[in-house]
C-alpha cells in the first residue's frame, strides 16, 4: 500500500511549497532585500554554479538516488517540502535527458523495496514530479517512460501509471506537443515490431492520460492517428503485451461517451470476438488479453447478435465466488466469478461470498500476473479504501500474502517471508485454522510459519479476500475443482458448504446499474441493449 501513500505526500508537499514561497516573499520584504531569499530552499534555480554538480559521476548519483532510507535516517527530522538534492533544482527543465532516464529506472528499481507506511517517496520520484511541473519537463518524463521501461519488469506499466497519475495535469499545449512528437498512426504501430516495449509503454501512457483526463481533453487526445495506432496494435501479428495495453487504453478512452461511440464505429468488436477466445489460454499473457477482450465486449463495445457471457457461462458447479456486491468500484470480475483484474490506478479489493466462523478452511489462487497483489483473509470490518491505497492486510481485521514484494501484511505493517517472488502460473494456498487461531500461506505447496496477529482483533467472520495494484490479475479456486497442492491436514472448502441462488451467481455487466438505466440519454450507443437486458433481469427477479 506504500505507493498510494506517496499521492498524499506529494499533494501536501505541493501545497506546502506554495506556502513556503509566499513566506519567503514576506521575509524578503521585511528584510528589505531580495538577496536574503537566495539562501533558502528551492530558490536556487539561477545559481551560477548550478551546472557544476551535473558532472558528478552518474553511477554515484544513481546509487544515492535509489538508496532506501535506513531506520536511522528515517528517525532524523527532515523538511518534507524540500527533499535532498544536489546541483540544479529538480524542477528545472534544463536537466539532461539521460538523467531523466536514470531517475525513471531508479524509481522502478526502488518501488518494490518501499514497504513501510511512514517512509517518504523516493528522491527519484519526487524529482520527476517536480520536473513535470513545466511543459518541457513533463514531455521529457513521458518520453523517458516510453523509452526506458523494460518489457520484462512486471511492475513497469504500474510505475508508468503511478508516475503520470501523480504528475500535474498536462496543459493543452503539452498534449498537442506530445501528439506531434509521437506522430502515431497505423504505420508506426507496424514499425519496430521486434521491440515491443516501446509500443507497450506508448499504449500504457495513452491509457493513463485517457484515465486522468476528462471530456474535451480526452476527446482531443484520441486523434484519428492515435485511434488507428491502437487498433493496429490489436492485430494478431502484434506482441500480446502490446495488444493488451492497446486494448486497456481503448477501454479508458471509452470512459468518455463520445470516444466510446467513435471507437465502437471502428468495428472494434469484430477484433475482440477473436481475442476473447484467449480467455482460457495456457499462455498467461494471452489469457490477460482474452479476459480484457471479453470484459470489453460485455461492458463497452457490444456486438449485435453476440450473447453476453453471463448469459451462457455454466455456473452449476460453483457455490462460492467473488462477491460483485462487496467490491471496490473499478475491479473487473469474470462472469464465472472466480477471476479478477485491476486496470485502474487505484488499489482495488474484493471479498468472496462465503463467510466462515469455525473449523479449518482452504482455498487456492493461480497467479496470472506477477506484480503487487495482497491476498488472504478479511472480516466484514476490513475497509476497502481504494483511492488511499488501503486493502487486505492494511487494517487489524485482515492479513495478506504479497508474493511480489515477498511480504506478509497485517494492520498496514509488513514483514518479509522466505518464499521466492511469485511468477505467472504459481499456486498460492491459503489455510485458515480457526480451531488453533492461525493462518498458513503456501507457495506451490511450500508452507510458511503460521500467522496469528489478526486473532488479537477478531476470531470469526472471515472471508477470502484480495487487493490488486494496477494491471494485476489472478484466479481463485474455492473448491469447485481439485486443488493443485492440498495441505496434509483435514480441511473444508467453501464450495462444499456454501450456497448461491441462480440470481446471486449472475455477474452483471457494469452498464446495467440503475443510474445508467435512469440516464439512458447519456448512453445512446447502448440504450436499446440496456433496456432489453433490464427487462430480462426484471423477468428473472
Amino acid at each position: 500500500m506504500i505507493v498510494f501513500g506517496w499521492a498524499v505526500f506529494l499533494a501536501s508537499r505541493s501545497l506546502g511549497q506554495g506556502l513556503l514561497l509566499t513566506l519567503e516573499e514576506h521575509i524578503a520584504h521585511f528584510l528589505g532585500t531580495r538577496g536574503a531569499t537566495t539562501t533558502m530552499g528551492n530558490s536556487c534555480i539561477c545559481r551560477d554554479d548550478s551546472g557544476t554538480d551535473d558532472s558528478v559521476d552518474t553511477q554515484q548519483q544513481q546509487a544515492e538516488n535509489s538508496a532506501v532510507p535506513t531506520a536511522d535516517t528515517r528517525s532524523q527530522p527532515r523538511d518534507p517540502v524540500r527533499p535532498p538534492r544536489r546541483g540544479r533544482g529538480p524542477h528545472e527543465p534544463r536537466r539532461k535527458k539521460q538523467n531523466v532516464d536514470g531517475l525513471v529506472l531508479d524509481t522502478l528499481a526502488v518501488i518494490r523495496t518501499l514497504v513501510d507506511n511512514d517512509q517518504e517517496p523516493p528522491y527519484s520520484m519526487i524529482t520527476l514530479h517536480e520536473m513535470a511541473e513545466t511543459d518541457e519537463g513533463w514531455l521529457d518524463v513521458v518520453q523517458s517512460l516510453i523509452r526506458v521501461i523494460p518489457l520484462e519488469d512486471p511492475l513497469g506499466p504500474a510505475v508508468i501509471t503511478l508516475l503520470l497519475d501523480e504528475c500535474p495535469l498536462p496543459t493543452k499545449d503539452a498534449l498537442q506537443k506530445l501528439t506531434e512528437i509521437l506522430n502515431l498512426n497505423g504505420e508506426v504501430a507496424c514499425q519496430d515490431s521486434g521491440h515491443p516495449a516501446k509500443h507497450r509503454n506508448t499504449s500504457a501512457v495513452l491509457g493513463c492520460l485517457a484515465e486522468k483526463l476528462a471530456g474535451p481533453a480526452s476527446i482531443g487526445l484520441l486523434s484519428p492517428g492515435i485511434l488507428e495506432y491502437l487498433l493496429q496494435c490489436l492485430k494478431l501479428q502484434s506482441h500480446p503485451t502490446v495488444m493488451l495495453f492497446a486494448l486497456i487504453a481503448l477501454e479508458k478512452f471509452a470512459q468518455t461517451s463520445e470516444n466510446k461511440l467513435t471507437i465502437s464505429e471502428s468495428s472494434i468488436s469484430d477484433r475482440l470476438v477473436t481475442l476473447e477466445s484467449w480467455a482460457n489460454d495456457p499462455d498467461y499473457l494471452k489469457r490477460q488479453v482474452g479476459f480484457c477482450a471479453q470484459w470489453s465486449l460485455d461492458n463497452l463495445f457490444l456486438k449485435e447478435g453476440r450473447q453476453l457471457t453471463y448469459e451462457k457461462v455454466n455456473l452449476s458447479s460453483i457455490r462460492a465466488m467473488l462477491n460483485s456486491n462487496d467490491v471496490s468500484e473499478y475491479l473487473k470480475i469474470s462472469p464465472h466469478g472466480l477471476e479478477a483484474r485491476c486496470d485502474a490506478s487505484s488499489f482495488e479489493s474484493v471479498r468472496c461470498t462465503f463467510c466462515v466462523d469455525a473449523g479449518v478452511w482452504y482455498y487456492e489462487v493461480t497467479v496470472v500476473t506477477s506484480g503487487v497483489m495482497q491476498i488472504g483473509w478479511a472480516t466484514r470490518d476490513s475497509k476497502f479504501l481504494n483511492h488511499e491505497g488501503y486493502g487486505i492486510g492494511d487494517d487489524e481485521y485482515s492479513c495478506a500474502y504479497d508474493g511480489c514484494r515477498q511480504l506478509i501484511w497485517y494492520n498496514a505493517r509488513s514483514k518479509p517471508h522466505i518464499h521466492p517472488c511469485w511468477k505467472e502460473g504459481d499456486t498460492v494456498g491459503f489455510l485458515l485454522d480457526l480451531n488453533e487461531k492461525q493462518m498458513i500461506f503456501f507457495l506451490n505447496g511450500n508452507q510458511l510459519p503460521p500467522e496469528k496477529q489478526v486473532f488479537s482483533s477478531t476470531v470469526s467472520g472471515f472471508f477470502a479476500a484480495a487487493s490488486f495494484m494496477s494491471y494485476q490479475q489472478c484466479e481463485f479456486n474455492f473448491g469447485a475443482k481439485p486443488f493443485k497442492y492440498p495441505p496434509s491436514m483435514k480441511f473444508s472448502t467453501f464450495n462444499d458448504y456454501a450456497f448461491l441462488t441462480a440470481e446471486e451467481k449472475i455477474i452483471l455487466p457494469s452498464d446495467l446499474c440503475m443510474d445508467c438505466a435512469l440516464q439512458l440519454e447519456t448512453c445512446p450507443l447502448c440504450r436499446k441493449e440496456i433496456v432489453s437486458r433490464i427487462r430480462q433481469i426484471s423477468h428473472i427477479s
